[in-house]
């Protein structure tokens, strides 16, 4: 049975007075796996919700497989359903394939071949036959179990309760359910979210391996990279958004020639502008020799000065029809998009024997077991390790927020910078520009202006802080660290919900400037290219795999391993 495609025609999404989607337009054929890109606020979630019929357009129309799977931010079930209650309703059209199968090859065994009926149930049984082999019914429960175990939930009892799960763990077994259906088209909004580097791997090779159609909004630059067939960048373009075939890494370089090709463009209309409207304004008198008449031209200069006056007329009525015609479909100027520039993010300290920062044997219990670690004036130290290995603690305690056993001295007077995952602002109904000024100061915020750092889009000033997406609550809590640099900054997952631009432009500025900066992250990509000391942290014995990511305390203690 041939699988449906999703279509999409001229979306249009409003959203608080601001148009989040305007005439969005897709056609997502089985086989392809879409990765929707873009900065914070575009409408990558927005046009996701859309799709899957959560969320009704202003305009335009979604036609979608009658079975859809959509990864929600929260499953739609209570606190006391148990995980056993989840697996049974993502197994329940499996299941319910292979009891009609059942009964249908019952009732053609029962009935004669000559029977009237005998063919209407032949035809049934083979639809149904069909139906189950898409679904690959009969591997149902095994695939259950194989994707329970491949996301670190496989140690679960299944009588465990939501309720007691963390909210990275929810967001697995989402993932579960939907990956245990197998629908034709299946929606997912950040899936790697709260997964280490096994339960990616494993996300990455199962969705690979789906037959039907894949969208997926994501700021994981290596799961686009795994994943996608193409990608789709909703930041502003000339002609709309831009669909480009590939990976990640053949995107970025298509969009720094798209854009180039964007800003040439615009460049060269302007040019020819300005060039059509003084040619258009230009009067036969001032374009005609203004010089006096010779005696030998006497004779011919009326003929002569016809002849002109009507070449300028043709020239300027050429121009005009030309200029209109401009104005018309002149292309839009480039959008200044964001760049992050924040220049220093840490500032610098006295060089010395001493550390920044000692740990000797640290003990946070059932959470965190250091034996020893020092963070000097210049370190950058990326913390590594799976969820639950107490990356978050470290970062804690390092900050002085967290009390910990063993011994923990810092410098005098050594100001510390922590962005945790977790983004929230004391007075939501204040604006980002209040926000910003009041918690900087004055003077430190007009010397630092928000917009000089590329991490806010100017219409987004004047908006409260508790209408931001998550993205742009970390973008100005990053922005509050960095315009007033503290000598040893802390960042916990700061590629989390952010584009995959500024994750590589953030990913740049770590590694250059004064000052010392710690990175905990389970970003692959941004891992992968860091250049200073790691520390890798590992679950120590009786580690419980409930150590559900996020910055859920991890119940097993860790040993380090550095790297240098």
């Amino acid at each position: 049975m041939p699988q449906p495609a999703l279509l999409a025609h001229d979306l249009v999404r409003s959203l608080g007075g601001r148009r989040v989607l305007d005439g969005v337009s897709l056609a997502a054929s089985p086989g392809h796996r879409i990765g929707l890109i873009g900065e914070n606020g575009v409408g990558k979630s927005t046009l996701l919700r859309v799709l899957a019929g959560v969320d009704a357009p202003d305009s335009g129309s979604v036609t979608r497989p009658a079975d859809l799977g959509y990864l929600h931010q929260e499953m739609p079930y209570d606190a006391g359903s148990t995980i056993a209650a989840v697996l049974d309703e993502a197994l329940r059209e499996a299941r319910e394939d292979l009891a009609e199968l059942d009964r249908l090859g019952a009732e053609l065994a029962r009935v004669p071949e000559d029977d009237p009926g005998h063919q209407e149930l032949l035809d049934a049984y083979g639809k149904r036959l069909e139906q189950a082999q898409d679904r690959e019914s009969w591997d149902a429960d095994r695939r259950a179990a194989l994707v329970l175990d491949g996301l670190g939930l496989g140690g679960f009892g299944q009588d465990r309760t939501l309720g007691s799960l963390s909210g990275g763990q929810r967001g697995r077994l989402a993932v579960t359910a939907l990956l245990v259906r197998r629908p034709p088209a299946l929606l997912l909004d950040e899936p790697t979210n709260h997964l280490d580097d096994s339960a990616a791997a494993f996300l990455e090779e199962h969705i690979r391996g789906l037959p039907g159609t894949v969208l997926v909004a994501s700021h994981d630059r290596a799961f686009l990279d795994a994943v996608c067939t193409d990608l789709i960048d909703l930041d502003p373009a000339v002609d709309g958004p831009v669909r480009y075939g590939g990976n990640y890494s053949t995107y970025l370089s298509q969009k720094r020639a798209e854009r180039e090709r964007w800003e040439r463009r615009y460049a060269e209309e302007r040019k020819e502008l300005e060039e059509l409207r003084q040619s258009a304004g230009v009067t036969a008198h001032r374009v005609a020799p203004d010089r006096g008449r010779t005696d030998n031209e006497k004779m011919g200069y009326g003929h002569r000065a016809g002849r002109v006056q009507n070449q300028i007329s043709r020239r300027v009525r050429n121009a005009t029809r030309r200029l209109e015609e401009l104005e018309r479909t002149k292309v839009a100027e480039p959008p200044r998009p964001l760049r992050f520039a924040a220049g220093e993010l840490a500032a610098r300290t006295e060089e010395g024997p001493r550390p920044l920062v000692s740990l000797h044997d640290v003990r946070v219990p059932g959470r965190l077991a250091l034996d020893g670690l020092e963070v000097s004036a210049t370190d950058r130290l990326l913390i590594t390790g799976g969820n639950g290995a107490g990356k978050s603690t470290l970062l804690a305690v390092l900050a002085g927020h967290l009390p910990a056993e063993g011994e923990v001295h810092r410098r005098r007077k050594l100001t510390v910078g922590l962005l945790t995952q977790d983004t929230e602002f004391e007075r939501p109904d204040r604006t980002v520009r209040d926000t910003y000024e009041l918690s900087l100061g004055p003077e430190r915020a007009e010397k630092v202006p928000l917009g000089s750092l590329g991490l806010m889009h100017e219409t987004d000033l004047d908006k409260p802080v508790g209408q931001l997406s998550v993205g742009q609550r970390r973008r100005l809590a990053l922005a509050l660290l960095v315009a007033r640099p503290p000598q040893l900054l802390l960042l916990d997952e700061p590629t989390n919900h952010l584009s995959p631009r500024l994750c590589d432009e953030l990913e740049a500025a770590l590694g250059t400037g004064p000052g010392a900066i710690v990175v905990a992250s389970h970003d692959r990509w941004l891992r992968r290219r860091w250049q200073g000391r790691e520390l890798r942290l590992e679950p120590g014995p009786g580690h419980d795999p409930s150590g559900g990511g996020g910055a859920d305390p991890a119940r097993g203690l860790t040993r380090p391993r550095t790297r240098s």
